[in-house]
């Protein structure tokens, strides 16, 4: 029989393969062929994964180089220290990959890792971890390490990436304190020396420590291989010299990453041009250099995606040197590039608000910062501040509209009769010149609008404006998007509905013309009651043309002068009226500018024309006080003069003490308003309503003129309510409503009269059945011997009963009459009871008259004031 000896040997030879190749076996072969499958399989696969998914990280997170770069581009989406599944597929790929070689190729035997490349495995199981922000489960493969493989090639590298999930943990003072061992201890190549310094700056930021930061920082650029690292490392230290204050160090970090030119990233170049630009001296900086460098980045085909920071900037420059018409072409220039940085949009729209405001352009300025506002991040300081300004802004366009129509009104008035005539012959000639150029404008569009209709029956898109019919044109970029788009004739007119006099003055003509209508789709033709029943077609015609009519007699009368001077005010009272009007806006003006934009010379110009409209005796004293606060600041001669003149008229006023610095109690005078308000209020929580109100037409008039009377107005107004009932509640309301209609106290009193005080009417006394009953004695203020008696009495009733849930207060009621008030009895019969207990047994002899009072009557009876109305029905 013939033997196949090959067969056979092959069999032999596979078995001493397996034999070899086990993880139990401590040979060469074994050892060898177990490293080998590691690294160029299972750890080549993982790698490719784990750096793909790097990759992946670095092109997704988007720097925000508005803020201080972290030095390593990695940016944490939350705070996930958890064991969780992981969330990226590429690390999820290398952690798998990882875990099969030290699953499958793990040689420890004798309680030593024969496999050289099992170490590599576990820093590629830590890697995926970190970068998968999974920090817990990270910390403990590099510890493994450690721990594990001492010998290892790569300690170093295990060590400094522990660290660094150290310094994710938020451990940063570990971090400092091993790193900075592992440098003085051991000699480590460049680079790894290099990655242990970034890491070393980084836990020194973390710990607000920038100096220490700075030093370790420029050694991780010195001993960097990786050119990205170095741009990025230098870009992070101009800022952090930016941030301390070193202007000319930060220039030459930038400029450092600007001469990398191609070495570095395209964004970093830009963004150090931007930065410089940040830091130019507008005193003695060279403005030729700027304005050619920044015209050639701007020329540079491959600046194109970054020309929205680039006109930003040039902007900026020009709005340094006050030459506002080429900062308003390169912030829109800017805006035109649709630029996805939020808040780079959101800057070219503040400044241009605050070029407005500084022109006084108050409604142009106030459509900005509405803009702005959305573009911004609503939880940053930078929105709360411009959302302020612009709810100032408010009342400036108020108040600036009230006192330049006011303005005009009192000149044309002051004017004689020719004059008059000739002031609105000029303006009617104006009218009609404007009027004209509308009815122009008009049929132009009408006829623009039927050529596009006719057109869009033979093209879909209009080949002159490369528009689609029926979408709405773009906006210009001129505008922000808060204004309604508008035609280019009208760009920079004020929208109608931002000037509260055009539209008070719209609403009258519109009554004049039309009278009471109904809103809804025929309003021309409807009646004006609104009734929707059925008309005659032909009398609708007719009504119809007569109104038609009656608008064109309108339009003509426009154009009398005899329409003008009708209107004018007559009388002596209207033109006082008027006057006060104005001042009050002037004095108001001169108060915000002062208090909330600081705008210490817009201030000064409206107190100072205040004076010159010889204001009522209310307003003279504090216009004077803020004056000379403001001279203060702005020209020492006439704060002094302002001060003497404080002195002389108004010797005996607060004001007087403050700025003569004497009084007999000084700590009353110099204690702030604020604080004054604090101590008032607390006496109001403390339920001492009469001292209140007696004491509040005091304070009000001590600081008349401060934004603080509102707050004293409305405290006044609530002790009334406590004191006098809801009417007179509802009228002090009104009063704050009404005279101080801008402020938060003025918002919150017409909130109380629009929700509450309707609700508080419409409660009245009623005979149902209830479970709370409580009995009222009359009695005076506290200190009163007889309110003391009753007190007494009922203390001792209710200790020596022993009844549990009755209690009893002292209520506040009006101005001379309270209550001592004995609570939680649960029925009519047991309150009657308790009433003869006290009256009839000898311990007690309560004598005075009790009332038994449902808990619900009791709280109308309180807000109304209407006890006399409840006792009556059953004392006739």
């Amino acid at each position: 029989m013939k033997v196949n000896r090959f067969k056979q040997l092959f069999f032999f030879l596979f078995f001493v393969f397996l034999v070899a190749c086990s993880t139990k076996r401590d040979t060469f072969m074994s050892r060898n062929s177990h490293a080998l499958s590691t690294k160029y399989n299972i750890l080549y696969n993982g790698q490719v994964g784990l750096d793909k998914g790097v990759k992946e990280i670095k092109s997704n997170s988007d720097d925000d180089f508005w803020k201080r770069l972290p030095v390593e581009k990695m940016q944490i989406v939350e705070d996930f220290t958890s064991t969780a599944t992981p969330k990226n597929t590429n690390f999820e790929l290398a952690e798998a990959k990882a875990t099969k070689a030290i699953q499958k190729h793990s040689m420890n035997i004798g309680g030593r890792e024969k496999n050289t490349q099992i170490d590599e495995a576990y820093l590629m199981l830590g890697k995926s971890r970190y970068y998968d922000q999974r920090f817990v489960p990270a910390l403990d493969a590099f510890n493994y390490i450690l721990y594990k493989y001492p010998n290892s090639s790569k300690i170093y590298e295990a060590k400094i990436w522990r660290e660094k999930t150290n310094m994710r943990l938020g451990n940063d003072a570990l971090v400092i304190k091993n790193i900075s061992k592992l440098l003085e201890d051991h000699e480590v190549k460049k680079q790894v020396f290099a990655d242990a310094n970034a890491l070393l700056s980084e836990s020194f930021l973390n710990l607000e420590e920038k100096d220490s930061a700075v030093a370790k920082l420029k050694l991780a650029i010195e001993f960097t291989k990786v050119n990205q690292e170095r741009a990025r490392y230098r870009f992070v230290l101009g800022q952090l010299y930016q941030q301390l204050g070193y202007k000319d160090s930060a220039a030459n970090a930038y400029q450092s990453v600007i001469d990398m030119n191609r070495k570095a990233d395209r964004k970093f170049v830009i963004q150090a041009h931007a930065k410089k630009a940040e830091l130019f001296d507008y005193q003695n900086g060279d403005f030729n250099s700027f304005t050619k460098t920044f015209d050639k980045l701007a020329k540079d085909r491959e600046n194109r995606p970054y020309k929205d920071l680039i006109f930003h900037h040039m902007a900026v420059f020009y709005d340094q040197k006050n030459d506002q018409k080429k900062a308003l072409d390169f912030y829109n220039l800017s805006l035109r590039t649709d630029s996805k940085d939020s808040y780079l949009v959101a800057s070219n729209y503040r400044n241009l608000g605050n070029m407005y405001f500084r022109n006084a352009e108050y409604p142009t300025a106030a459509k900005y910062y509405d803009s702005t506002l959305v573009k911004l991040n609503d939880k940053t300081r930078e929105h709360n501040k411009i959302q302020k300004i612009r709810n100032n802004l408010d009342e400036v366009i108020l108040y600036e509209g009230l006192a330049k129509r006011n303005d005009s009104i009192l000149n044309v008035v002051s004017l004689n009769e020719n004059d008059k005539i000739a002031y609105f012959e000029k303006y009617i000639v104006k009218l009609k010149e404007e009027d004209e150029i509308k009815r122009v404008l008009e049929e132009k569009r009408k006829e623009k609008q039927e050529n596009i209709e006719r057109n869009s029956t033979t093209s879909s898109i209009d080949p002159a404006s490369n528009q689609e019919p029926g979408k709405p044109a773009k906006k210009s970029a001129l505008l922000p998007p808060a204004i309604t788009n508008v035609s280019s004739q009208q760009a920079g007119s004020i929208f109608y509905f931002y000037n509260p006099t055009t539209v008070a003055f719209g609403k009258i003509e519109f009554k004049k013309i039309w009278g009471d209508r109904t809103p809804n789709g025929n309003w021309r033709i409807s009646s004006s009651t609104g009734n929707p029943t059925a008309v005659d077609p032909l009398s609708d015609d007719k009504e119809t043309f007569q109104k038609e009519s009656t608008a064109d007699k309108m339009v003509e009368q426009q154009y009398t002068t005899d329409f003008y001077l009708k209107q004018l005010p007559i009388t002596q009272t209207e033109i006082d009226s008027i006057g006060k009007e104005r001042n009050f806006a002037y004095y108001q003006l001169g108060i915000i500018y002062k208090e909330k934009f600081k705008e210490n010379n817009l201030a000064i110009a409206k107190l100072e024309q205040l004076f010159n409209n010889n204001p009522e005796e209310k307003l003279v004293l504090p216009s004077m006080y803020n004056l000379y606060k403001l001279y203060q600041i702005t020209d020492a001669n006439k704060a002094e003069e302002m001060k003497k003149r404080i002195s002389a008229q108004y010797p005996d006023s607060r004001y007087a003490q403050i700025v003569n610095n004497t009084s007999s109690n000084m700590a009353s005078v110099n204690e702030t308003p604020e604080n004054v308000y604090t101590k008032w209020y607390k006496l109001y929580e403390q339920e001492q309503f009469v001292m209140v109100l007696e004491n509040s037409d005091a304070l009000i008039n001590q600081f008349s003129g401060d934004e603080i009377a509102s707050k004293f107005e409305l405290l006044k107004a609530n002790a009334i309510g406590k004191l006098q009932g809801v009417m007179a509640y509802k009228n002090a309301l009104q009063g704050v409503a009404d005279n101080y209609p801008n402020s938060e106290e003025g918002k919150n009193a017409q909130e109380i009269l629009t929700s509450q005080i309707p609700f508080l009417e419409k409660m009245e006394l009623n005979t149902t059945d209830s479970n709370n009953w409580k009995i009222l004695y009359r009695v005076g203020s506290r200190e009163d011997k007889n309110t003391k008696a009753i007190e007494e009495k009922i203390k001792t009733f209710i200790a020596a009963e022993d009844l549990q849930g009755l209690y009893y207060s002292y209520d506040i009621y009006t101005e001379k009459e309270n209550f001592i008030t004995i609570h939680g009895i649960k029925s009519e019969v047991y309150a009657k009871d308790i009433v003869f207990v006290l009256k009839d047994n000898v311990k007690y002899k309560l004598v005075d008259p009790a009332i038994v009072v449902s808990g619900e009557n009791y709280k109308v009876i309180q807000i109304k004031k209407n006890m006399d109305t409840y006792l009556a029905p059953k004392n006739p």
